[in-house]
């Protein structure tokens, strides 16, 4: 069994983890992603959802591979035609528009949430709350460098449409991820005190 600083809510919860669970828990955590992608607010160009919520929420009680793996799986489903994606979208025609690169971060957000409760960096609620913070920002980078290129926005456009809007909603997201999973952690932990 791992150290409890480096351990995930998932593997506190599932000690002996076999090949099943962890099937189930990506189909699971997909799940989870598709349905909160459906909770939107819209907006132009893209909707604000609870989708990056969910996938910190993954990534943090999951962990690094996990939590990627997730979104990978989640990722194929929207590229089979499974309505995953906010509003019910999912093709790869609509994985390779403006959203692209948000999609795509979508990994990336799930592996370093992941990754720094793996470290034990992610433990308490200040914690996790900057590194939810930091993650929600870093996605911002393949989610504003798509549309640069594919579409050719400038960086006024980016920052006008494609990322003021939704920083006070993420900032939020980050803040509500951080506390759902480490009192999830609080939870645990009276149960078994």
């Amino acid at each position: 069994m791992r150290k409890d600083a480096t351990m995930t809510l998932s593997h506190a919860l599932f000690p002996s983890m076999s090949r099943l669970t962890q099937v189930l828990m990506v189909l699971g955590g997909s799940l989870f992603i598709a349905i909160a992608a459906q909770i939107a607010v819209p907006m132009v160009p893209v909707p604000m959802t609870l989708q990056t919520l969910a996938i910190l929420i993954v990534g943090l009680t999951y962990g690094a591979r996990l939590g990627a793996a997730t979104l990978v799986v989640y990722l194929a489903e929207g590229a089979m035609g499974l309505p995953v994606f906010a509003n019910g979208a999912g093709t790869l025609a609509y994985m390779m528009g403006p959203t692209g690169g948000f999609l795509l971060g979508f990994v990336m957000m799930a592996f370093l949430a992941g990754l720094a409760v793996d470290r034990g960096i992610a433990r308490g609620v200040v914690s996790t709350g900057l590194v939810t913070l930091a993650v929600s920002a870093l996605l911002y980078v393949p989610g504003l460098v798509w549309p640069a290129a594919i579409m050719g926005k400038t960086f006024d456009v980016l920052w006008l449409h494609w990322m003021s809007p939704f920083l006070a909603g993420d900032v939020l997201k980050a803040v509500l991820a951080a506390l759902i999973v480490t009192g999830g952690w609080a939870l645990m932990k009276a149960r078994k005190g």
